[in-house]
């Protein structure tokens, strides 16, 4: 169903930049590009409203259509793109740390919230939180390490049996996962091993250290 509210340019900007920056993964030319139907399940909103606000972002120099359905933000694009996501990463720290919001009602605030302030606010926020360098799920505040440091990280999906490694960051787009990971221990900094993989039944089996073992569905895995 479409939401009753609308949704703002920063809004539209924000979710294409995530749908085409996966974790681990910043090259908007390969997949999974956006498309519209992408944007408007994101977003919560109908296709044809998603195509009005296309049609205005490109106007404006902010997109511009890829090859076949994908959409590419421009360089002016995904900078504007990035500084709503720095501003909404800072604000998730606001709430978490200031105003004990857990970390998945921070992210579904957030972009409310950082919509009312100014950027000078948002930089005197950043200052008085003592400029912290990631959000409350481990994503980067600062667009370059963003940009660097996704080229370096894998999904815990794609570690086999008997690796390890340590979480550095949490998806977002799920409010009910963030949940079910802080729930779990699963949070930025834990270190993790996979003991089993069960494809056919669609899990694996997990040690978060100093804790047991765990199952997590291969959906959560990615």
């Amino acid at each position: 169903m479409s939401k009753p509210h609308g949704h703002s340019i920063d809004d539209y900007l924000e979710a294409i930049h995530l749908l085409v920056s996966p974790v681990g993964v910043y090259e908007p030319a390969k997949a999974p590009a956006a498309i519209a139907a992408r944007v408007a399940d994101a977003l919560g909103v109908s296709r044809t409203a998603v195509g009005e606000m296309l049609k205005r972002l490109t106007a404006e120099g902010l997109l511009e259509r890829g090859t076949g359905r994908e959409l590419v933000l421009t360089a002016a694009g995904t900078e504007r793109a990035e500084q709503v996501v720095r501003r909404n990463r800072i604000v998730e720290r606001f709430l978490t740390d200031m105003l004990d919001y857990d970390p998945a009602e921070a992210h579904e605030h957030a972009s409310r919230v950082a919509a009312s302030f100014t950027d000078d606010m948002v930089e005197r926020l950043h200052a008085k939180l003592g400029y912290p360098e990631r959000c409350p799920h481990g994503w980067p505040v600062a667009p370059q390490q963003d940009r660097e440091e996704s080229r370096e990280l894998v999904s815990l999906a794609d570690l086999a049996a008997g690796d390890s490694g340590e979480i550095v960051r949490l998806t977002e787009q799920d409010g009910g996962l963030l949940s079910w990971f802080a729930a779990e221990g699963l949070a930025p900094g834990a270190k993790v091993e996979v003991r089993d993989i069960q494809p056919a039944a669609g899990h694996r089996k997990i040690q978060i250290a100093g804790d047991g073992e765990q199952f997590i569905a291969d959906r959560a895995a990615r």
